[in-house]
């Protein structure tokens, strides 16, 4: 249904319609409104046409994180294994929890980094 149409199954008249629509168009380009209105009507108006202007502000709080204790206590044995082994392992440190540890080995630095891929 065309705006023409729309405006005709209002009541108005064809050449009523057809000046509703030219007005729109010159209201749209920022002409003056082809009808007078009152002080309080231009208020309103001006109120209605400017957005809610509040500024972005980020959520800024760290999001809590539940601890995942199967990936502490892999991490813990991957510690404990290479502390009482064999192996020449010196400095062993858990760097992360629930991550990482980091040791030397014959003189070289290793770290190992515990990953848990969602898919």
């Amino acid at each position: 249904m065309s705006q023409l149409e729309a405006l005709l199954k209002l009541g108005l008249t064809e050449a009523e319609a057809k000046q509703v629509l030219v007005d729109d168009k010159k209201i749209d380009r920022g002409e003056k409104m082809p009808f007078d209105l009152s002080k309080e009507q231009e208020k309103a108006i001006k109120k209605y046409r400017q957005a809610d202007r509040k500024p972005f502000v980020p959520n800024l709080t760290p999001r809590e994180r539940k601890p995942n204790e199967a990936k502490r206590e892999l991490i813990r044995a991957i510690e404990e294994m290479l502390t009482y082994s064999d192996l020449q392992v010196e400095d062993a440190v858990i760097t992360n929890p629930e991550r990482q540890i980091d040791f030397s080995y014959c003189g070289t630095r290793y770290r190992v980094v515990l990953s848990a891929p969602r898919k």
